[in-house]
């Protein structure tokens, strides 16, 4: 391993010993990991059983459970990333790198404390733990993240600025081939015009749409006997990524289809499959999802919007509130109560509430349908709506497989994927805040020299990288479950937390790195921040989320 004032510059002699040492440590983390558990499951144990009051009173040591686990799987997943591509062949110094860095500064952050947000920090003492490292984890502590490695990692991004990521990614050479074509797609069509859309607050044009559904963007994961491609989660993942890349209302796009597909894939009945997912495979009808409402936000159980059954089918009255690109869609997945005897998540169903796509002039022009646009910081190029429903009529045959009551189970089952998404565009979002960073920082000059070529300036781009990847490889991990039928919500879960934590830090570095033009609207990296900010509240907050995981974790 290199030390301070020592490059890392011979390669073969850095890799075995360093391989040994990442893979060295992480039973020492399992370890830890189930000593923390079983400290939070003996103080919120009741009676035998988990206590919800207990878990929600044990809050900070409930969240920095799920942290630690996050960074255990994290560096568990991204040691085997390294072990895929040294025995490919394929590890070289620059991934060499980015899993010493990685391994360095994320041991050190168990050991002190795990940032959960700016100002709060998990500590193994909010357990009753201390982390007593082995000889290896010492090793990777001391030396792992030091400002020679840093500098190192940069002056090698600095020579491979063209290549898709920073780090071979592990991924085959189909996943590879389409990265490439949606990179390209990102930089030639979406880069050069999505700063643009989000200063004039306008939607992403039609043709946009209309070209990501010639692509197959739509219906890449929809089986092929339902018209789409049959592709897996991962590469669902990849397209995410990169269309995100370009702009993260582009790389959404594809989201709001996976959600809906999902959905009827996983609670449709065999007539309601062959109806809408050929039509959300080809792009001729697109989806928004209604689910929140203004007073429940992420207490999806306490849903007020009823469903009512009529002789032609069912009519709904109610309120929802931060609806993504409600205006000129066609059909909402639609969350409402069909048992006005229940007050929590039993008595809800989901419709196939079909409407008429809006215009500039009529926004919602359906009957029994009101709506208004809410003004947002970022993630705009689909607006967001507040949406009221007054005797909306929904056919009878539109209720999600056809029983009553299933909703918020149905709901449930896409979580999986939902969470991946949000992993992969956040990852994307992340790696076009470090690109900017990058680029400006190489051209800028300040008393006689590049930004990059200051030690804190060149730093940040470094730790930008590897928290990329580390992001990178939770959410491939995450995906690869999903693709092989194994349950993977806690590692969704933890792909999410850690990604949007990610892109929110790479955002605000690299506006960090441009300074005051950082601050001016002119510069992208003005809406990359914007956008950054979204994905730790959409798709669940990240303290629910911390929550979700930590009571998973005690299952």
């Amino acid at each position: 391993m290199p030390h301070d004032g020592q490059p890392a510059t011979h390669t073969a002699t850095l890799l075995s010993g360093l391989r040994h040492l990442t893979s060295a440590s992480l039973p020492g983390l399992d370890q830890l990991f189930a000593a923390g558990r079983e400290a939070l499951r003996a103080r919120v144990t009741e009676g035998g059983r988990i206590s919800v009051t207990r878990l929600e009173q044990e809050q900070f040591a409930a969240h920095a459970l799920s942290w630690l686990a996050t960074y255990v799987e994290a560096l568990r997943q991204l040691d085997a990333w390294a072990g895929r591509l040294e025995e490919q062949g394929r590890f070289g110094e620059i991934e060499a790198l980015i899993l010493q860095i990685g391994f360095g500064e994320y041991l050190a952050q168990i050991r002190g404390g795990i940032p959960m947000s700016q100002n709060e920090i998990a500590r193994l003492s909010d357990l009753g733990l201390s982390y007593e490292p082995g000889e290896e984890a010492q090793a990777l502590i001391a030396a792992g993240n030091s400002p020679a490695a840093r500098a190192r990692l940069v002056a090698l991004m600095r020579e491979d600025k063209a290549r898709a990521t920073f780090g071979a990614s592990g991924l085959d050479a189909e996943l590879e081939m389409i990265r490439d074509q949606f990179r390209r797609y990102a930089d030639e069509k979406v880069i050069p015009v999505a700063h643009d859309w989000h200063l004039k607050d306008e939607l992403i044009p039609m043709e946009v749409i209309g070209e990501l559904a010639e692509m197959g963007v739509f219906g890449l994961t929809i089986p092929e006997e339902f018209g789409g491609f049959g592709l897996s989660k991962a590469s669902m993942v990849v397209v995410s990524e990169e269309l995100s890349r370009g702009y993260i209302g582009v790389g959404s796009l594809g989201t709001r289809s996976e959600i809906a597909a999902e959905l009827i894939l996983c609670g449709g009945t065999p007539e309601q499959k062959a109806q809408w997912l050929p039509k959300l495979a080809s792009g001729e009808i697109l989806p928004t999802a209604v689910f929140t409402e203004p007073n429940t936000g992420s207490d999806l159980g306490s849903l007020r919007t009823r469903a009512t059954r009529t002789e032609e089918g069912w009519e709904i009255t109610g309120n929802k509130t931060w609806i993504t690109h409600a205006a000129r869609t066609h059909v909402m997945t639609l969350l409402a109560r069909t048992d006005p005897e229940t007050t929590d998540w039993r008595g809800l169903s989901m419709f196939l509430a079909e409407k008429t796509p809006g215009t500039d002039e009529a926004p919602f022009p359906t009957p029994g349908m009101t709506g208004g646009e809410i003004e947002v910081l970022g993630y705009r190029g689909m607006k967001e709506y507040e949406l009221g429903f007054d005797g909306f009529k929904v056919k009878a045959e539109n209720l999600l497989g056809g029983q009553p009551g299933q909703g918020f189970k149905q709901l449930m089952q896409t979580f999986e994927s939902a969470r991946i998404q949000t992993g992969a565009r956040a990852i994307g979002v992340a790696q076009s805040a470090l690109e900017s960073g990058l680029q400006y920082a190489e051209d800028r000059r300040q008393f006689g020299k590049s930004l990059v070529e200051f030690p804190r300036v060149g730093g940040k781009l470094a730790m930008m990288a590897v928290e990329v990847m580390v992001a990178r490889q939770l959410t491939y991990f995450a995906a690869w479950q999903k693709d092989h039928d194994k349950r993977c919500d806690l590692e969704a879960g933890m792909a999410k937390l850690l990604g949007a934590r990610v892109a929110w830090a790479a955002a605000d570095n690299a506006l960090q790195i441009h300074g005051g033009n950082g601050f001016a609207l002119e510069y992208r990296i003005s809406r990359i921040l914007c956008d950054a900010r979204i994905l730790n509240i959409f798709e669940g907050a990240a303290e629910i989320q911390a929550q979700v995981i930590a009571r998973r974790l005690l299952d």
